[in-house]
């Protein structure tokens, strides 16, 4: 059954936050750690966090198989929706991708398992046509009327044009998680598009959430929430109110962080992030390649972070104060 004007309406509104991309932590010998998993997710969504992306690429998606994909998304949706906690609660993005065919089962999975939308990855494929791009999105999008449909978009090949086209073939694409680093190109394929048919974020995380929102994003893809929610919700708190200056201060305690994630293409993207939870005790610092473990210099400039936001490593987490 597709979603009536109100469900799209409702999704588009709770896209408008932070989106949380949790980690997905490993064991020494590669495996998955479920439980933390269900913990991490559960401290977020307690925390204030009402948009959770399982099978991000903070979450190593290209990384996991397909039954730990699939795991993800029911452990996501598990911890998100339950009462457990301070009783939060929180919409389920599911990360879905690689061929049609293998995004179209996950895509009906997480219908199955009760996901409100699914986030479909950019495509990998080395050759790909406008028209050819906007197939891929439809095909998977069509096969989960029901499910609002996220488009990932990190290639400044693809225009508004081609999103506007996809948005009138496919009425359940409702939202788009822009990650390319130009936010004047942002600005201009938001409005080619259809700047209220959607809800923009910017999935360049909190970097680039202040420029972005300036040209029309109403939300961001986080990382850093899976170490600190509070200073995420700030900086969306600071934007939403018109307040720059406070907005401005923490993204300047953010950029230490977020400059590590970006250093050499971004190799140590996930690193730094399971780095931060592993020195505050909650999650192990171990990745699958082609990510690496963060190397022993490097983890000092962590603690110095996070000392820095008075979340003391040898003491545990503790709200933040921007």
């Amino acid at each position: 059954m597709a979603l009536d004007q109100a469900g799209l309406t409702r999704l588009k509104d709770a896209l408008g936050t932070v989106v949380v991309i949790p980690v997905t932590p490993m064991r020494p010998d590669g495996s998955p750690e479920w439980g933390t998993y269900t913990d991490l997710i559960r401290r977020v969504v307690d925390s204030g966090i009402t948009v959770v992306t399982a099978n991000g690429n903070t979450g190593e998606f290209y990384a996991l198989t397909a039954a730990e994909a699939r795991e993800a998304t029911e452990r996501a949706v598990r911890a998100a929706t339950s009462e457990a906690g301070q009783g939060g609660y929180a919409d389920v993005l599911a990360g879905v991708g690689h061929d049609v065919a293998t995004a179209i089962e996950a895509a009906r999975h997480a219908q199955d398992t009760g996901a409100k939308m699914i986030m479909i990855h950019q495509p990998v494929h080395p050759y790909q046509a406008a028209e050819g791009w906007v197939d891929y999105h439809q095909a998977i999008a069509d096969t989960v009327p029901d499910l609002g449909v996220v488009l990932y978009v990190r290639s400044e090949q693809i225009t508004g044009a081609q999103i506007a086209e996809l948005g009138a073939r496919s009425p359940n694409v409702v939202g788009v998680k822009y990650g390319v680093k130009d936010a004047a190109r942002f600005g201009a394929v938001a409005r080619d598009a259809g700047l209220d048919r959607f809800t923009w974020l910017s999935g360049l995380a909190e970097p680039y959430a202040p420029g972005y929102w300036a040209y029309g994003a109403r939300g961001f893809t986080s990382g850093l929430a899976n170490v600190s929610p509070s200073l995420s919700l700030s900086l969306l708190g600071a934007l939403r109110g018109g307040d720059r200056d406070g907005a401005m201060d923490t993204w300047e305690l953010i950029r230490p962080f977020e400059d590590l994630r970006a250093a050499a293409g971004s190799a140590d993207n996930v690193s730094v992030v399971k780095e931060a939870l592993a020195q505050l005790g909650l999650c192990g610092r171990d990745v699958r390649p082609p990510s690496r473990v963060l190397p022993k210099e490097t983890r000092a400039a962590v603690t110095e972070i996070l000392r820095s936001w008075s979340l003391d490593p040898a003491e545990g987490p503790a709200e933040v104060q921007p």
